[in-house]
């Protein structure tokens, strides 16, 4: 009786290819989906900031984004540019310039926060904060965004400019919880002061850039409303 050969084992090219093939498929598949969700996702994300230019400028009724020209001051963004840099102006029911909102970022406890805030040219104040993105810790960081006492901060936070238009007035600071004594300071949250004075730090770097910048342009936001 005669035995059976045994298999001979596979060619590395045949493996090869077959990793190959696999491997291509994976990735036209995750293109696909990538290109197929794009457009959904990036019509949500522009809803979702438009929703947190109004929670941040509460006297607005219609929002519309301007992008920096450099040495050129502020023009309208048309559809479909890509770059730069966008701060969004909020207007009344009159289509009067109410306030502007920025983005801002920095580091908190474990990750970046992303934050966008309003800003009233007449009170020359923050009058309103949005966390965009946080992945700070569950029921001790994320009390950034549901705290009352440390949101009440951002009802009228003072970013005045000094005479000369060139610098706030007063540097927007994070002190220690109950310790605040002046409306431009940031009374910090108990166990959650990292991201606190995060919020506290990117708040006065990005005013303190973006605020004498703004009020020195506001006529590009009002001609455009």
């Amino acid at each position: 009786m005669s035995q059976a050969l045994p298999t001979p084992p596979p060619r590395a090219w045949h493996l090869y290819r077959a990793m190959v093939g696999v491997g291509v498929l994976c990735g036209l598949l995750i293109v696909t989906v990538f290109l197929g969700t794009r457009p959904v996702i990036e019509r949500k994300r522009a809803e979702a900031l438009q929703r947190a230019v109004f929670q941040v400028l509460p006297r607005a009724r219609s929002s519309r984004s301007f992008r920096r020209m450099e040495g050129r001051g502020f023009e309208p963004v048309v559809k479909g540019a890509v770059g730069g840099e966008v701060v969004h102006a909020g207007y009344d029911e009159a289509g009067r310039l109410v306030g502007l909102a920025v983005e801002a970022s920095g580091m908190g406890y474990q990750d970046v926060i992303q934050v966008l805030y309003g800003y009233d040219f007449r009170e020359q104040a923050i009058v309103g904060i949005r966390v965009l993105a946080s992945r700070e810790t569950p029921g001790l960081g994320d009390k950034i965004e549901t705290d009352p006492a440390f949101l009440a901060n951002f009802v009228r936070l003072d970013v005045s400019v000094s005479e000369d238009g060139k610098r706030l007035a007063h540097p927007v600071e994070a002190v220690k919880p109950g310790a605040k004594q002046h409306a431009w300071q940031v009374d910090g949250i108990t166990g959650a002061t990292i991201s606190a004075t995060a919020i506290a730090d990117m708040l006065g770097r990005s005013a303190s850039r973006w605020i004498p910048l703004l009020r020195g342009h506001l006529g590009d936001f009002r001609e455009a409303s």
